[in-house]
């Protein structure tokens, strides 16, 4: 990347610090106003940007963009404008006896970290940049945004409208390749988040450890859905089959694999498959449907489905209206679903992120959760069943970012429940207060009253009897 490019990054840096330091400090009132600017930012070209998203994919519903990354956006940040008084207000902390009596005070005030940076993906190009940008900005920071290539459009629009609604002070997008996505992440921020893979984000975790940046790392792996037997089987498959064909499942949260009673595979991929069908009686010229982003991701997809078949899967193409895929050229990919699967399958060993769904099967429900715990941490995991037992034994003995029982994807859209994934699935969340604080400094404040508590607690030289009282009080 050219040397002008990188300096023009750390000039935006700089000029959003200065400008941070020199307001400080900021009313809520300043924090309100950028929030309502983003908003509007989002609501007013709502239509604009859903266009954009559709030409970028190649076919993308504008019905579904206005509810996943316009609706949704605007959502996060009317949670946080109604919750931020709250969020922001000192919390009162205790003190060790007896200062407490003496007049001695603690608090905890959350304050703005600075400039926080944000790397965001593809597959929900507004939603995953202007949703944590609500909450960066609740926090009082300033932010810088390096959204995804693969959408090209997207991005310079939302560089163009940030623009207008922002000062390059406060919000700025800035666009470009891996370059320049390998430049902002090496950037000396106050805090970096970034949502996309397990792989990039280590990436972006060692560039950010030069600068001891701290890191919010929204990843992804493998989400399972575990189908117990008290399953209303017909119920689960459309559920499972609208989570895996939203966004053509481009999506981290989209249910990666299922695993269901051995006895209960048939019905199962029944309940899947008739409702996948029922859904999308076409594909080809259904604009409900989304067509994968890229070449490349066209061709990895079909990539794990051959490897999966020639390994021995059974290969099942939900295909009803019986339509020519090979020679379309829309880069449309029918749900895929595979049986008799096993760890040796690439399909098995990395995060599918499309419409590909491995069937696993168990005779017990331990055997489900033995395999999931052998495995990396999932960013979701699903329950179906009305087994309320079984369903807490998954809970309590598994561990995931996040679960969603007798549904998927569900629980990302709770803005009052944090989102964020565990281990290989990331660090850190946002949504919810949780995300307020991620995105602030917890500064710990202590007021000394006039008495000499040095003295009275045994730390003024020579030390002797009063130390040892001190301390003996300490420990009891």
């Amino acid at each position: 990347m050219a040397d002008d490019r990188r300096a023009e990054l750390e000039s935006l840096l700089e000029r959003q610090r200065a400008a941070f330091t020199a307001s400080r400090p900021e009313p809520l009132s300043q924090r309100k106003d950028r929030i309502r600017r983003a908003i509007a930012l989002v609501k007013e070209h709502g239509e604009e940007l859903a266009r954009a998203m559709s030409a970028d994919f190649g076919n993308r519903s504008a019905h579904q963009s206005m509810l996943t990354d316009i609706a949704a956006t605007v959502g996060a940040g009317n949670h946080a404008l109604k919750h931020l008084a709250q969020w922001a207000r000192p919390e009162k902390r205790k003190v060790q006896f007896p200062l407490g009596l003496l007049g001695a005070k603690a608090e905890v005030r959350y304050e703005p970290k600075g400039v926080v940076g944000i790397l965001s993906p593809w597959n929900f190009p507004v939603q995953l940049a202007f949703g944590p940008l609500m909450q960066v900005l609740a926090a009082g920071n300033r932010a810088m945004i390096k959204p995804s290539e693969f959408t090209e459009r997207t991005s310079a629009l939302m560089a163009e409208l940030t623009a207008q609604y922002f000062a390059p002070e406060e919000v700025v997008v800035v666009t470009g390749g891996p370059e320049v996505a390998a430049a902002f992440s090496s950037l000396p921020f106050d805090h970096l988040i970034f949502t996309g893979s397990t792989a990039t984000g280590r990436r972006v975790m060692q560039a950010a450890a030069a600068n001891l940046v701290p890191v919010t790392l929204e990843l992804g792996g493998k989400s399972p859905v575990v189908m117990g037997r008290s399953a209303d089987l017909k119920r689960a498959g459309e559920r499972i089959a609208i989570g895996k064909m939203l966004n053509a499942g481009q999506i981290c949260l989209a249910p990666d694999y299922l695993l269901v009673p051995e006895d209960k595979a048939d019905e199962a991929v029944a309940g899947v498959t008739g409702a996948a069908a029922a859904m999308y009686p076409r594909l080809l010229d259904n604009e409900d449907y989304a067509s994968i982003v890229s070449d490349r991701h066209f061709e990895r997809l079909k990539g794990l489905i051959a490897d999966a078949r020639d390994k021995g899967a059974e290969v099942i193409e939900v295909n009803p209206a019986g339509e020519d895929f090979a020679n379309a050229n829309q880069r449309k990919l029918p749900l895929t679903v595979l049986r008799g699967v096993n760890d040796d399958m690439a399909v098995m060993q990395e995060e599918i992120f499309g419409p590909v769904l491995p069937v696993m099967t168990y005779q017990a429900v331990d055997e489900a959760i033995d395999y999931i715990n052998a495995h990396d941490r999932p960013l979701g995991l699903y329950y179906f069943g009305e087994d309320k037992a079984e369903q807490e034994r998954v809970l309590s003995r598994t561990i995931s970012g996040g679960v969603t029982t007798n549904d998927v994807i569900f629980h990302v859209s709770m803005e009052d429940l944090p989102f964020g994934g565990v281990g290989p699935s990331g660090m850190g969340s946002y949504h919810a207060i949780e995300g307020f604080r991620e995105f602030s400094h917890a500064r710990a404040v202590y007021h000394q009253p006039k008495i000499d508590v040095a003295k009275l607690g045994g730390l003024k030289p020579p030390y002797g009897k009063a130390t040892a009282a001190a301390a003996a009080r300490m420990m009891k």
